[in-house]
């Protein structure tokens, strides 16, 4: 695998760019003078997350702090897809992962991110009952109490299973909660339901006894690395070399799953077998990171349901979002570069 220092084109355009807008010389609010080096940013800050197994990867191997010298690297883990949107329009962080349906809705409510890579393909989601629950069916959540985290592929996981079976959300109680705290509203009796998240949600299986009563993994969508706005316009050369340390480290994942799944279990606080279920059984890792029609076309999907539930005003600020959403060029260039 070939890695590059920066991508030249793009960094070169910015720089010129910025230089012949404002006067600057070396030594004068360059790139240089922030310590960056040849980087057009002396910082970064970026998220890790349990439900993104390629950022413990990147974390754990220390690439980025090796490419990209002189630029402090600094990492913020996210703790569901709503926490990660909620620092990127902040800017507390400048990369973050989210699912795909968080990345659009987040988009959809004026959060200026844009989609730079697709980091895999999961089954992260499903309704759980507890071992013993009455619930046995979709059918049985009419009046219900379901945990779900809202803003999260989980709550969209359930807002769709709902539609499916004909039940009207007003039908079920939804109680936001965080999704380890929707494990625990379970299994202490405070829900009857619990939209689940993972490694959470495997983890609650193996150690609770709970029961996973509806899969569907057309109803998850996509894990989206998402970057503020700013930072891509402003930063294209660090955007792609975060962007090639991903590539990178799903080769490194598709070659090492035991390894991948005892790292997940440490930062994770799980059992290794249950971080393989995670791993080995309901994430894919090997597909095109190239965000496109397939992610679209989940979200044309989904998008509609954001209107229904009141989550986005119109359907045509869905429409503009899926539209202005990716930014795919990074990828493609990863992409290309390991060809």
């Amino acid at each position: 695998m070939r890695h590059r220092r920066y991508t030249a084109l793009a960094s070169g355009l910015v720089l010129v760019s910025a230089m012949a807008t404002t006067g600057c010389v070396a030594g004068e609010g360059s790139a240089a003078a922030d310590g960056a080096g040849d980087w057009s940013t002396g910082t970064l800050n970026i998220d890790f997350a349990t439900y993104n197994p390629l950022s413990l990867v990147v974390r754990d191997q220390g690439w980025l702090e090796e490419e990209l010298d002189g630029v402090e690297v600094t990492w913020v883990q996210s703790d569901g897809s709503n926490t990660a949107n909620e620092n990127l329009r902040a800017a507390a962080i400048d990369v973050g992962s989210t699912a795909g349906s968080a990345a659009l809705l987040a988009r959809a409510n004026g959060s200026p991110i844009r989609t730079v890579d697709v980091y895999s393909q999961p089954e992260w989601s499903a309704i759980v009952v507890a071992g013993d629950s009455e619930i046995t069916d979709v059918a049985d959540l009419a009046g219900a109490s379901v945990a779900a985290t809202k803003g999260t592929d989980p709550y969209f996981f359930l807002l769709q299973t709902l539609d499916d079976a004909g039940i009207a959300l007003d039908d079920v109680e939804v109680q936001n909660l965080q999704h380890a705290d929707g494990r625990a509203a379970l299994d202490n009796g405070s829900v009857d339901a619990w939209a689940g998240l993972d490694p959470i949600m495997a983890a609650a299986e193996a150690e609770s006894g709970d029961t996973l009563i509806y899969r569907n993994i057309d109803f998850n969508t996509y894990g989206f690395l998402n970057v503020r706005e700013e930072f891509v316009d402003e930063h294209p050369d660090v955007t792609q070399a975060v962007v090639d340390a991903y590539e990178r480290a799903r080769a490194w994942a598709l070659e090492h799953p035991e390894e991948l799944s005892a790292l997940l279990a440490e930062v994770a606080s799980i059992d290794p077998e249950v971080a393989s279920t995670v791993i080995e059984e309901r994430t894919v890792l090997d597909l095109d990171p190239v965000p496109g029609d397939a992610q679209r076309d989940v979200l044309e999907v989904v998008g509609p349901i954001f209107v229904e539930s009141g989550d986005v005003t119109a359907q045509e600020d869905v429409d503009t979002a899926l539209d202005e959403l990716f930014a795919p060029e990074f990828a493609q260039e990863a992409v290309a570069s390991d060809e």
